[in-house]
């Protein structure tokens, strides 16, 4: 059977002044994907609000844009992709084996309360599939509860953008909260790699996360290993 994988994209185009420009982190997606179609998945692309998901101007630069994002940019159809995005009142959770919520700090203002991400989320981990987050991708894990109350990351090691990374980039004034604190306010085992910007993943039973842009790749591949 064809296993089927739901990314998760942002809507947000810029942080708090709308002059600071931020979106998805293009390779978190497409380092991914790329995995994923060479196992031959079918995938799609979902965001809280669907349409267009806007791209992180500092991840389209040279030595952060790899060949792997470029062919996407470089692709009409794939961009397409990109700016016809499903909502989640679109997507039924049954339908999907993987949830992988990408990064770019974007979506610390939209994944985290989004109610259509949080109902998809649950309904695929409550049918025995996965969970996954890539960097900042684990703010669209903060609020998820299950259908007993529980909240999914708790008492289960995670793994996301660190605090440290956040002050190494120069961001840790501008971001709206400190989502490695967050996650572990809900109970989380969080998680690091020895020195930042370091590939980092995690699978805790069902549950995979990455730590930063550089950890995509791990992140897939521990979810191919688990399909």
């Amino acid at each position: 059977m064809t296993r089927r994988i739901l990314h998760v994209v942002t809507n947000v185009s810029h942080y708090a002044d709308p002059g600071e420009p931020t979106g998805l982190w293009l390779s978190e997606l497409t380092h991914a994907y790329d995995i994923f179609a060479d196992e031959g998945y079918e995938q799609r692309i979902v965001s809280p609000r669907g349409g267009k998901s806007p791209l992180e101007p500092r991840a389209l630069k040279w030595p952060l844009l790899d060949a792997s994002a470029m062919a996407w940019l470089n692709s009409p159809a794939r961009m397409t992709l990109l700016s016809e995005t499903a909502r989640p009142d679109e997507i039924d959770a049954n339908q999907f084996d993987v949830i992988y919520f990408t990064g770019g700090h974007a979506v610390m203002w939209d994944f985290p309360d989004n109610a259509g991400l949080q109902q998809l989320a649950r309904g695929i981990w409550e049918r025995g599939g996965i969970v996954s987050s890539v960097c900042h991708g684990y703010c669209g894990l903060l609020n998820v509860a299950l259908s007993d109350g529980a909240m999914l990351v708790a008492g289960k090691r995670v793994t996301g953008f660190a605090w440290s990374e956040e002050i190494l980039a120069g961001v840790a004034g501008r971001v709206p909260y400190n989502a490695e604190a967050e996650m572990k306010r809900r109970g989380a085992r969080y998680e690091k790699a020895l020195l930042p910007f370091l590939p980092y993943a995690i699978a805790d039973g069902r549950l995979v996360t990455g730590q930063n842009p550089f950890s995509a790749k791990a992140t897939a591949r521990k979810i191919v290993a688990m399909l």
